[in-house]
């Protein structure tokens, strides 16, 4: 036998469930410029019917309704689609930084321009041919020597700047290192939150949406891959449990995060805060790392991710022991330009004994040249280039003639007045092909350099642009799952409205109903 007041309480479940979904859709509206937000819905279900099952229920023909209820508040989330996107996202992580990287060199070098060491070697090749056709001319003795200290600052100071903004990747690699630490410690103590959360039946979709959003900007980083692990006791078939997060190698992935514990990053190599030049790995440490299995190794990193774009810009010393990686290559490329320059020019300026026929560089007093250009440590490079002191002071001392030199004990000797060989020899020094730099000149060399400098630009763009292409894409798919709509939301929520006003018109009528039963009953004839 039914109870009287059944369809009462039929109806109060109607009222107690639409306004769930009501409430829901306001926290939805509430929430739509929120980011990460993920928009949630009530899984309505119907209550179980009247007669229940088993041998002591009562026998009616079919089972009677009785009513709704809320069975859970889910978040709407594609797991699929978030794979997707942390995926791209990791690759733009790389471009991205790549990009910046060859940006701050290009601005380093600054070629084609008007202060480069492009118009430094033209400026002084220019002096030279000046010199070459007044050699007697002190003025123009003083301005090859200025033009040489111009060419050897031009050497240095593109050094030191690409040294510098070398520095400052380091400081980079360093910074995201303590930020993967603490991304790494935020989603154990989510997932420490959450495992007291769902054993008890709820859903905690604010603690998810914040996990994600963390495995978001973890991706940025490092290639990772994402598992899940139930929570047990009464959690719901749709909770998604812990996460265990790995990172993504060449080799086995080193598990970083599982359950409440997580691991923590450090740079290897690094000594009394002096940081590694180069870097030869990382290690994480602590929590589900076990000993010997955190080992990050460059050779063994994904070619994907912030993390590795610095590490490719900053240098690395592979297994072979060498130094790669986009600055090292450039600053070696320059210290060898600056060494190849300076020896074919010191090589002019001081005469050839093994030239055919024996060739003399002499300066204006008749003496033999020496090396125009010279170093602090013997060995020329672009960090520690500079004009011969001696020259600087007397500028006399530029060779610039080809006559053998004057010789007090002959005085038959009289070098040639006017004579401006060698310094002609030495501006076509700047064109010489060096085997020290695969047969090119210096200004070729310098030139292709620039020109593969370019091309590697060129490619981080459209890269960069390309990966921004795919993640929007990704995005918007994702956005149209998992983002709030208004104009769905408003529909939701006069939907919800009706049926709210339907569930309190039937309890109206219940009223009525029951108002008859109990006071106008037993009235008869009354």
């Amino acid at each position: 036998m039914r109870s009287t007041f059944m369809g009462l309480e039929t109806s109060k479940r109607g009222l107690y469930t639409q306004q769930s979904a009501l409430y829901t859709t306001g926290h939805n509206i509430s929430n739509a410029n929120t980011l990460g937000y993920s928009r949630q819905r009530v899984n309505m279900q119907a209550t179980s019917g009247f007669p229940g099952v088993g041998i002591n229920a009562g026998t009616m023909p079919g089972f009677l309704g009785t009513g709704v209820e809320a069975g859970s508040i889910q978040r709407i989330r594609d797991g699929f689609v978030d794979k997707q996107y942390r995926d791209e996202s990791n690759k733009l992580g790389y471009w991205e930084s790549q990009t910046k990287a060859i940006s701050q060199m290009e601005d380093v070098l600054a070629e084609p321009s008007k202060y480069g060491l492009q118009q430094s070697l033209s400026d002084f090749w220019q002096a030279l041919q000046t010199l070459a056709t007044n050699p007697e001319n002190g003025g123009a003795r003083a301005v090859v020597v200025e033009r040489g200290v111009a060419v050897a600052d031009s050497f240095k100071y593109i050094h030191k700047s690409l040294s510098e903004i070398k520095n400052n990747i380091g400081t980079e690699i360093d910074v995201s290192a303590t930020n993967i630490n603490s991304i790494l410690k935020q989603i154990g103590e989510l997932n420490r939150q959450i495992s007291e959360v769902e054993p008890n039946g709820y859903l905690p979709n604010d603690l998810y949406d914040a996990r994600d959003g963390l495995l978001d900007q973890l991706a940025t980083y490092v290639p990772i891959e994402v598992s899940y692990e139930k929570t047990g006791g009464r959690a719901l078939a749709i909770a998604e449990g812990t996460v265990t997060v790995k990172i993504k190698t060449n080799g086995e992935p080193i598990t970083v995060v599982q359950k409440k514990e997580f691991a923590t990053v450090s740079v290897d190599g690094v000594v009394d805060g002096e940081f590694p030049d180069p870097i030869t790995g990382f290690t994480f440490s602590g929590g589900p790392v076990a000993a010997g299995t955190g080992q990050l190794t460059v050779a063994n990193m994904q070619s994907s991710g912030e993390l590795k774009s610095l590490v490719d810009s900053y240098g690395f010393q592979d297994a072979d022991g060498n130094v790669k990686g986009l600055y090292p290559d450039m600053l070696k490329k320059l210290d060898k330009m600056a060494e190849e320059f300076a020896k074919e020019f010191n090589k002019v300026h001081k005469g050839d004994p093994n030239g055919t026929p024996p060739s003399y560089a002499t300066d204006l007093e008749g003496k033999q040249g020496e090396d125009f250009f010279v170093s602090s440590g013997g060995i020329i490079s672009a960090s520690d280039i500079q004009v011969n002191i001696n020259i600087v002071k007397n500028p006399n001392k530029v060779a610039a003639s080809s006559s053998a030199p004057y010789d007090p004990a002959d005085p038959t000797t009289n070098p040639e007045v006017g004579n401006g060989d060698n310094a002609k020899k030495l501006g076509d020094a700047l064109f010489n092909k060096l085997d020290g730099l695969g047969g090119s000149s210096v200004q070729g060399f310098y030139a292709q350099t620039i020109g593969e400098l370019g091309v590697k630009g060129e490619q981080a763009i459209k890269m960069t642009e390309n990966s921004m292409t795919l993640l929007g894409a990704v995005s918007n798919r994702r956005d149209s799952i998992s983002s709030v709509s208004l104009d769905e939301e408003m529909t939701d929520m006069i939907r919800f409205q009706q049926a709210y006003n339907a569930s309190a018109r039937m309890v109206t009528v219940m009223d009525e109903t029951l108002d008859k039963i109990i006071n106008g009953m037993g009235v008869v004839g009354r």
